[in-house]
């Protein structure tokens, strides 16, 4: 029974220092995020950097639907052209 209490506070120890530990990474992320945006806000050309970055959005997001969006061809249609370029070609 002794055993089984003090595997059960050790994994309770664990999942607090882990939600400690993720607690103080968010923190710090968001520390870090806000000094960029401030030093982005500074600059003369934030404007530009905003536009350039939704182009690159843009194209990103235009690649993405290009490789997903399109269906590929059905498989018994991809057959049937190879065995009727056989056909063609042994005539």
């Amino acid at each position: 029974m002794t055993g089984e209490a003090g595997r059960r506070e050790g994994l309770d120890e664990q999942a607090v220092l882990l939600a400690a530990g993720l607690a103080d990474l968010a923190v710090s992320t968001v520390g870090s995020a806000l000094g960029v945006v401030r030093g982005l806000l500074r600059r003369s050309d934030t404007a530009e950097m905003a536009a350039d970055a939704e182009h690159d959005l843009l194209a990103r997001g235009r690649l993405v639907m290009d490789r997903y969006a399109a269906a590929p061809p059905a498989h018994l249609e991809v057959l049937a052209r190879h065995a009727l370029a056989r056909r063609a070609g042994d005539v």
